[in-house]
């Protein structure tokens, strides 16, 4: 702006220096030109007066280097001239100084040269005789005179330019320098020009509009930023070229990103062809597509929607939802399903078939003994199945069951005295040390964590084999542990292990026993007092249950 208002002022300083130069010449030079017409006319009316009274013969005695003289007949004839010969001279009959002192007595004129550098001022009288007495001058012209003051005029430019590029400076800085110092932050409160003050107050104005504009679209930019990034599902906006404006956290943790990844296109987040044809669909106004992919070992659904404005596609949202619990769960009812059919329908089928034996008198009268046996171990089998689907159907509901203050370590002499027989009987030892440990929680729940570990390890036990129960405390942690000598788990095994129905050696199932439950009960009723349980186990070389449960 600076630099527009010095040239500004320099032009105009320029214009009105040469306009005041070139009137003030003018003016000056027909001044001049006045004052020496009127010394022309006073000199000729003096010339008059002595050439009346003495003739020819006042012009041998006339000398002046400023005017000239020159007589002329009443036909034109050049009588005499001071500065030329006269008989040289053409007619000046034609003149009009001199036609119009024929005329009127009195005449005057004046001519440039053909060089227009200068100008001849001429007065013409008419005398007593009738002979014609003109007096005349030169001058230089306007232009001869602009011509003859160059140099003087060039070095009076130069000064001007000088000062004026000085002054102009100045005075664009002084303009310039109340604008600077403008406050837009709080323009109201600024000692300015007087021109500027409704401009200053509209941008008052429009500065606390848009200061709370501003803070408004903050405002909802943290709003949108804090829910986006306490979702659970991954969000993604792109605009309309693919170029990522927003990213939650979830999103980041999905594509393994960070922020930096905002502004720069979707391909460098994923480069997955199901993404990809996805968001061209999308961008080329498909409406929705859906898809479902494995993402770090997780199940993953993708939603990709076109979003628009005023009919056309402006960007595209992707939603992802983790929806490994869900596949898993589908994958466990319909697992749970078959098992429990198949688990269900093994004793019902031998428990039908003996009873049918013995309704159709096939069986001996010495071995009726052995197939009712028989139906009351499958019926047995039974009961407990369906007294372990109900337990854990009770922990699968959450329900909140009161709490109160429970001996681990009691509990677990309990269970010791109760599977003692069973051990004994596959040639198991089972031993319990530790200290007494109290926590606040569920006996029933702690009761069956801590029995179907046992069980466990009794029934997949070697022969000669030990089963050691610890209980300890830790801080506010209680700690229960169950190490057997048995067959071990494979490492490919113990990821499933606690799953429903789950066996590592299905080969053994049917001479172990057992409803394929225990250890989902066990880490449901963990999971309810929000304790972990840790797994280590080699195969043939055994197994350790680690439970750790909060006091409180």
């Amino acid at each position: 702006m600076s630099k527009k208002i010095f040239r500004s002022v320099m032009a105009v300083t320029m214009i009105v220096f040469l306009a005041v130069f070139f009137t003030a010449s003018g003016f000056l030079y027909n001044y001049f030109v006045k004052l020496q017409v009127s010394r022309l006319k006073d000199e000729l009316s003096i010339v008059t007066a002595s050439v009346n009274d003495e003739g020819v013969k006042y012009f041998e005695k006339f000398n002046s280097s400023v005017f000239r003289l020159t007589m002329i007949s009443p036909d034109g004839e050049v009588l005499y001239d001071t500065q030329a010969d006269a008989e040289n001279m053409e007619n000046h009959l034609n003149r009009d100084e001199v036609s119009e002192a024929l005329k009127y007595g009195r005449g005057s004129s004046d001519r440039y040269s053909s060089t227009l550098t200068e100008r001849t001022f001429y007065e013409a009288v008419k005398l007593d005789n009738g002979d014609i007495l003109r007096i005349s001058v030169s001058q230089a012209s306007v232009g001869g005179l602009l011509l003859g003051m160059l140099p003087a005029i060039i070095a009076i430019f130069i000064i001007a330019v000088i000062i004026a590029l000085i002054l102009s400076h100045r005075m664009a800085k002084n303009i310039v320098k109340p604008l600077n110092s403008i406050n837009l932050d709080n323009p109201e409160e600024n000692d300015t020009y007087e021109e500027l003050t409704p401009i200053l107050e509209k941008l008052s104005k429009q500065h606390k509009q848009i200061t709370w504009q501003v803070h408004e679209l903050k405002r909802r930019s943290d709003e949108f930023k804090q829910i986006t990034d306490s979702m659970n599902e991954g969000l993604v906006i792109l605009d309309k070229n693919g170029i990522v404006l927003s990213i939650n956290g979830a999103a980041k943790n999905l594509f393994e990103t960070d922020d930096s990844v905002i502004g720069r296109d979707f391909l460098v987040v994923n480069r997955s062809p199901e993404m990809n044809e996805a968001v061209k669909k999308a961008l080329n106004g498909g409406k929705h597509s859906e898809f479902r992919k494995e993402a770090g070992g997780k199940e993953y659904q993708f939603m990709v929607n076109r979003t628009e404005s005023e009919g056309e596609t402006i960007g595209v949202v992707i939603l992802c939802f983790d929806i490994t619990e869900m596949v898993f769960a589908e994958r466990n009812r319909k697992e749970f399903t078959a098992n429990v059919s198949h688990e269900l329908k093994t004793p019902l089928q031998s428990i039908i078939g003996s009873a049918e034996l013995l309704e159709n008198d096939l069986v001996k009268p010495e071995d009726t003994k052995k197939f009712i046996g028989n139906i009351k171990k499958e019926a047995s089998r039974l009961v407990s199945l369906i007294n372990d689907i109900i337990r854990l159907s009770q922990l699968d509901e959450n329900n909140e069951v009161p709490k109160e203050p429970v001996d681990v370590y009691g509990v677990a002499n309990e269970v010791v005295e109760i599977l003692s027989q069973a051990a004994e009987k596959k040639n198991v030892d089972i031993s319990l040390r530790g200290e007494h440990c109290i926590i606040n929680g569920v006996r029933r729940y702690i009761y069956e964590i801590i029995y179907n570990l046992c069980d466990n390890a009794i029934r997949y036990n070697k022969d000669g084999g030990s089963v050691i129960i610890d209980v300890k405390s830790d801080n506010d942690d209680a700690i229960l542990s169950v190490s057997d000598t048995g067959i071990g788990i494979p490492i490919e095994h113990q990821g499933r292990i606690f799953e429903r129905f789950y066996r590592a050696d299905k080969s053994h199932s049917k001479e172990t026993g057992g409803t394929g439950l225990g250890l989902s009960i066990v880490k449901h009723a963990t999971a309810y007092h929000d304790g972990s349980i840790k797994l280590e186990s080699k195969s043939g070389e055994g197994t350790t249950v680690t439970i750790k449960l909060q006091k409180d």
